[in-house]
């Protein structure tokens, strides 16, 4: 459980930074949304384990899952299950099934995960199914010297649950996080190398084992949250340790696990939340240097693969706990991963990334970061995953919850994320993923909203591209919204096609099953590829297409608008210079260097001849950009770059 606070150090300039986030509660949108879907562009494998889950399996053999659950679990499509526990699996102990509890003065109490992973191969199939390595070092002995919890208030929660009372401590009556006397840990732990941690393989997968399919739990996550164990595990780690000192713990278990298991999926370092994105406690200086935190964690792990030839690193995981529960500002948090645009109001360890401390950054595009990082000290087809295996937010209002995680997922498919499990699990969440599992198709293909802040679309095609589903979120909070969605790339058939929508949901769950939900079918109508689509206030919209045929036009000419920038590089705006050999439709459009959409710049009607626009950057950080140039006819890529 993940119940203590995320050691989060929010400065005063957060209240300044807030009135930077950008409400979508607007009036009505009189002039629709223009959405560009095209089928021949940016076409995405979307991993299945988006579709995720934490804490869906009972460890206890005398509690197992309710068959109604099982049932629920399957008609909602889930495809992965985390099932370590979060901080409970830091001391976890296989052989004992015993975990010791961080977050309950660190009792230690029965946990069989051998009874979850085989119910999940029987009762869920096709699920994978996730478990943690321990790297700390130590994990539960025993239950003998339990903190008599309920005795002392029949095991209710108050603030001192997190007093290291087990090992026979005595209770501070005033509360907080400090005991009058600390408990030994010598008394229910036990030592637990590399060899011991890894062990679990042989068990569920060697020869004289138990014969669980490996296949089916090939991800493992390298333990939780390590950068604030001297706060979650202070009974044995009473300062923490230093960056490289857990990476040597880290290389130790990778490398056994991998020697064990070569198919196995590492999974790490899976730091707690903002803050520990950029910072290990103590900082991690090298060479004079001082490197964020992922940042560093990514290095190392490029040199000691270099070094061992050993792969130690298979999904690049955070976690990340945002505290608002403002509804304008929740439908937003999607944008923290990978949009390098967004100022997040709550961004505060980002002001650390060059050292010091810079009140102007506010921008986080984490996940974004990561990939810049893993390319750089790894090389561009580096084969590092991205993964979200912990989060959630806030807000309690279900279609916040919908919409919020509707987006997030949106984007993680169109970025090509890996692995996404939310942690908390709220009223409105059951009704997206079963709308997005079960009725997206396999690729996800190229959208771009005129408004992206208040409409976006998720469109997904089969492999065949004769079949698209179209997600269309809308965040305002009030307003219904007009969408006109054009199709590039692809004839979308005049006639009507089917809309499912979630919108105006209880704050009582109506997901039961596939076909008891709260899903309202309707019907759109295409028109000369076109589809104008009204979106109620805070909703998510699955519309699906079938019958599409696609066109790619033999004739397309490369680089024959002789474009070219000026300044370049640019430290604000630019001009851009081109030549039409005829009138024509023009779309030029800015792009990371890994292909992911940024803006548009236009999308007009040009007339023949030698062309000048003016670009504006100055919303950009740094880096090297794409900018990309569309006509019906022709195609052209150039370089920019942004001091």
């Amino acid at each position: 459980m993940n119940i203590i606070p995320k050691i989060i150090q929010i400065p005063s300039v957060f209240k300044i930074l807030s009135l930077l986030f950008i409400s979508v509660n607007t009036g009505f949108s009189q002039t629709p949304v223009r959405v560009d879907i095209d089928i021949t562009k940016g076409k995405k494998t979307i991993s299945p384990l988006i579709y995720g889950k934490n804490n869906v399996l009972s460890n206890s053999i005398g509690n197992p899952v309710p068959s109604e659950d099982i049932q629920k679990i399957k008609d909602a499509g889930i495809r992965i299950v985390r099932e370590g526990g979060g901080n409970n699996s830091t001391k976890y102990n296989w052989r004992n099934k015993l975990a010791s509890h961080p977050d309950w003065y660190n009792n230690v109490y029965s946990s069989d995960w051998d009874y979850a992973a085989k119910s999940m191969l029987e009762k869920l199939p096709g699920v994978h199914g996730m478990w943690s390595f321990q790297l700390l070092g130590k994990a539960a002995a025993n239950n003998k010297y339990n903190f008599a919890d309920w005795t002392f208030n029949q095991s209710k929660w108050w603030d001192g649950v997190n007093q290291n009372l087990a090992g026979g401590g005595q209770v501070n009556l005033a509360g907080g996080s400090k005991a009058s006397v600390e408990g030994n840990p010598n008394l229910y732990l036990m030592d637990w190398p590399a060899d011991s941690t890894v062990g679990i393989l042989n068990k569920w997968f060697g020869t004289q084992g138990l014969g669980y399919d490996k296949n089916r739990i090939r991800y493992w996550s390298m333990d939780n949250e390590p950068e604030i164990w001297s706060g979650t595990h202070d009974d044995v780690m009473k300062t923490q340790c230093t960056a490289e000192e857990f990476m040597q713990l880290y290389f130790k278990v990778a490398k056994a696990a991998r020697a064990k298991y070569p198919e196995i999926k590492l999974v790490g370092p899976v730091p707690a939340n903002e803050w520990q994105w950029y910072n290990w406690t103590g900082g991690s200086i090298i060479n004079g240097k001082k490197y964020p935190w992922l940042e560093f964690f990514i290095k190392r792990i490029a040199e000691e693969e270099k070094a061992s030839g050993i792969k130690l690193l298979d999904v690049l995981d955070i976690h990340f706990y945002p505290s608002t529960s403002d509804a304008a500002q929740s439908v937003q948090l999607h944008r923290v991963y990978f949009d390098r645009t967004f100022a997040f109001p709550e961004a505060n360890g980002i002001k650390s990334i060059n050292g010091g401390w810079d009140t102007s950054l506010n921008k986080e595009y984490i996940l974004g970061r990561c990939y810049d990082w893993l390319t750089t000290y790894m090389g561009v087809n580096n084969g590092v995953g991205l993964s979200v295996t912990e989060t959630a937010i806030a807000s309690k209002d279900p279609n916040v919850q919908a919409v919020w995680y509707a987006s997030t997922l949106g984007e993680f498919m169109k970025n090509g994320v890996e692995i996404f499990t939310p942690w908390s699990w709220e009223v409105g969440m059951w009704e997206t993923i079963h709308l997005f599992s079960r009725y997206n198709q396999a690729n996800y293909v190229e959208a771009v909203s005129q408004n992206e802040t208040l409409i976006s679309a998720y469109p997904s095609v089969n492999n065949s591209k004769d079949s698209i589903s179209v997600v269309l979120v809308n965040r305002s909070l009030t307003s219904k919204n007009q969408v006109n969605l054009n199709f590039n790339g692809s004839t979308v058939a005049d006639g009507n096609y089917t809309m499912l929508s979630l919108s105006n949901l209880t704050n009582t769950e109506t997901f039961v099953s596939h076909t008891t939900n709260a899903l309202v079918k309707t019907y759109v109508t295409a028109k000369s590829n076109q589809i104008n689509v009204e979106l109620d206030p805070l909703s998510v919209n699955t519309i699906i297409i079938t019958g599409l045929s696609t066109f790619v036009k033999s004739d397309l000419k490369m680089n024959s608008f002789k474009a070219n920038l000026y300044p370049n590089p640019t430290t604000d705006w630019c001009h851009l210079n081109f030549s039409l050999s005829e009138k024509e439709k023009l779309i030029i459009e800015l792009y990371q260097v890994n292909g992911a959409f940024l803006k548009s710049f236009c999308n007009k009607v040009y007339e023949a001849g030698n062309q000048t626009i003016e670009l504006d950057m100055n919303d950009l950080p740094s880096g090297v950009y794409l900018i990309k140039l569309a006509s019906n006819s022709e195609r052209e890529t150039i370089k920019l770059i942004k001091k």
